[in-house]
């Protein structure tokens, strides 16, 4: 790890007299914190055969806030001092009024750490990571005769946290992250077509940029843009469809999970609304989302509020038994903090977001399930999705799919969208493989303007009656 740490009362404020602000900030509130950051990053993309992009980006600051009801005020600056930090209190305090709240309980300590404190940037001269990507470029190309382009890329990022609340306690976190992507495009008879596979988590790029790691990243890009180059056009109408373990669970992400977290539930706006203690999924569906996980992308030692994360269960054997929550909307619902108060950065206001949501397996042989597809799609790899919160409807493309009859695996599929909402889909499941499998590590997750990395993961699935978008006749 660099010795240039962040170190904001050692070198920027003074930390009793910011604790006294913020105390004067949240006098009669019932919560808020001082949430300082720097965040250092890194991006390098090789592309059909030269360096495309090469960039650092450098940012700190803080945002303070303060909570009354459902009311928060917050107020944020790239520059931290005292100067500012009084500027923000002033601001901040205003959504108190006249006070009357009685401060939240703090959160609980922990000592755990999910991960290391390693500086990915730091792992690899800058010239030896071109050398690195420009190598991923030529043996790619050489795997096959049709590559016509190859598009390599890897960033790194570090984040370091602060977080100082009014009864004086102070959390701190590191979150370094890596990721390494290779995309392929191949041609044959005027026809081209695409494949990618990457994949990181936080930890440093050392494992990342070894041959033996994105050799493999490589072959699977390229195995993923030939089977597209064989690919029929996609059937439409109504089908069983069974999904691939792994990053297929972006599905679950999209059409349930968003669903399931606090904010959405306490306006009534989500379509699992009221439904505490119902039957919303078919049973042996058990849903979690777990930032517990070691070095996992959407993993975090501390929430952004300061509360440990956790491995809540959200559907257990079917029935719904949990909401996602950060602070706010835990104590509006009179329930506990999970440990999902989220942000972008110290310019964004947390709120309650996903870490790793994904599905336990169950008992069925993948193979099995399979076999029992009389006539279907087989997905195994999606990209772009979007769902509509209010009643779960989502449309998702698929990037990798089969046509299946009478249980054997035919032609691969182009241009398939699956089509339907999440509470139905989850009360068709029929089958739930013995194959849970996390994402390789390459999910983030959009709200309300904000992105947060996030993972995904779930077994084999058997759906029941999907819409599937295609364009065969």
């Amino acid at each position: 790890m660099s010795q240039d740490r962040f170190e904001p009362f050692d070198t920027q404020l003074d930390r009793d007299g910011a604790l006294r602000l913020l105390r004067d900030a949240t006098a009669g509130a019932e919560d808020g914190e001082l949430f300082l950051e720097r965040r250092r990053s890194e991006a390098l993309v090789f592309d059909d055969g030269r360096v495309k992009t090469a960039s650092y980006d450098a940012s700190e600051g803080f945002g303070l806030r303060a909570v009354r009801g459902e009311v928060a005020g917050y107020a944020h600056s790239t520059e931290i001092s005292e100067a500012a930090l009084r500027r923000a209190c002033e601001t901040a305090r205003r959504a108190v009024g006249d006070g009357g709240g009685v401060m939240a309980p703090p959160p609980k300590a922990t000592n755990r750490k999910l991960y290391g404190d390693t500086d990915p940037m730091s792992e690899a001269p800058f010239a030896a990571k071109i050398d690195i990507l420009r190598e991923i470029d030529a043996f790619t190309r050489g795997l096959d005769r049709r590559v016509v382009q190859v598009t390599a890329s890897m960033a790194a990022s570090l984040q370091e946290v602060f977080i100082l609340r009014p009864e004086g306690g102070l959390v701190s976190d590191i979150r370094p992250m890596a990721r390494l992507n290779v995309s392929v495009i191949v041609e044959e008879n005027g026809r081209r077509e695409s494949g990618s596979h990457g994949g990181g988590g936080r930890f440093g790029l050392a494992g990342l940029i070894d041959p033996a790691h994105w050799q493999p990243a490589a072959r699977e890009a390229l195995r993923v843009a030939l089977v597209n180059l064989a690919a029929e056009p996609a059937p439409a109408g109504q089908f069983d469809v069974v999904l691939g373990p792994g990053w297929p669970g972006v599905l679950l992400h999209e059409a349930v999970g968003h669903g399931l977290e606090g904010d959405f539930n306490r306006k009534k706006s989500s379509a699992f609304a009221g439904l505490m203690g119902q039957q919303v999924a078919a049973k042996g569906v058990t849903v979690l989302d777990d930032g517990t996980i070691p070095d996992r992308r959407g993993s975090i030692t501390v929430d952004d509020e300061g509360t440990p994360s956790g491995k809540n269960v959200l559907i257990e054997d079917g029935i719904l038994v949990g909401y996602m929550q950060d602070r706010q909307n835990a104590r509006l619902m009179g329930v506990e903090t999970t440990g999902n108060g989220r942000r972008e950065s110290y310019a964004h206001i947390p709120m309650p977001r996903m870490t790793n949501t994904y599905m336990l397996g169950g008992e069925a042989d993948p193979a099995a399930i399979l076999a029992d597809l009389k006539d279907g799609i087989y997905a195994v790899g999606f990209g772009g999705g979007q769902v509509d919160i209010t009643n779960g409807k989502f449309v998702f493309s698929c990037t990798e799919a089969y046509r299946v009859k009478n249980g054997v695996v035919g032609a691969p599929v182009k241009g398939a969208t699956l089509i339907g909402d999440g509470p139905t889909a989850m009360r068709q499941i029929r089958a739930i493989g013995n194959d849970m499998a996390l994402d390789p590590g390459i999910g983030n997750c959009g709200k309300a303007g904000q992105w947060v990395p996030v993972g995904v993961g779930q077994p084999t699935l058997m759906i029941g009656g999907l819409t599937v978008g295609g364009s065969a006749a």
